[in-house]
């Protein structure tokens, strides 16, 4: 099972930034992926994991996952799933719908691949 932990709150560099600190706690040689939403607000503090064949990063673009269909997440998830990380990262722009959106994750097919963990909601006091 893919420990998943959905990212919400702030801003894009915010979340990345909340990530990149997250990953930094992992145990090395640890399989990671991340799926965020939207660009970056400036500076990606995830730009160097692109290097790393551990790591693998996607970008959606913005819109609420639930309620554009879980097209685009559907997708990307099933990509990633077909080798299984050891962790995944889901970044999401809004805390609108970020309960419909473990509701996704938690439903079939998904909830035997995922293991849904504490969400990590980053602020701007977190990096102040």
């Amino acid at each position: 099972m893919t420990l998943t932990t959905l990212v919400s709150g702030a801003n894009g560099s915010q979340r990345e930034s909340g990530i990149a600190k997250a990953l930094a706690a992992l145990p090395l040689r640890s399989r990671i992926a991340v799926i965020l939403e939207g660009m970056p607000d400036s500076a990606s503090a995830l730009a160097g994991m692109q290097s790393n064949k551990d790591y693998s990063i996607a970008r959606i673009a913005p819109g609420c996952p639930c309620c554009i269909g879980n097209l685009t997440m559907r997708v990307t998830l099933n990509r990633m799933l077909r080798h299984p990380p050891d962790y995944l990262f889901i970044s999401l722009a809004s805390t609108a719908h970020l309960e419909q959106t473990r509701q996704f994750l938690a439903s079939s097919p998904y909830d035997t691949y995922l293991q849904l963990n504490t969400d990590l909601r980053c602020t701007a006091i977190d990096f102040a």
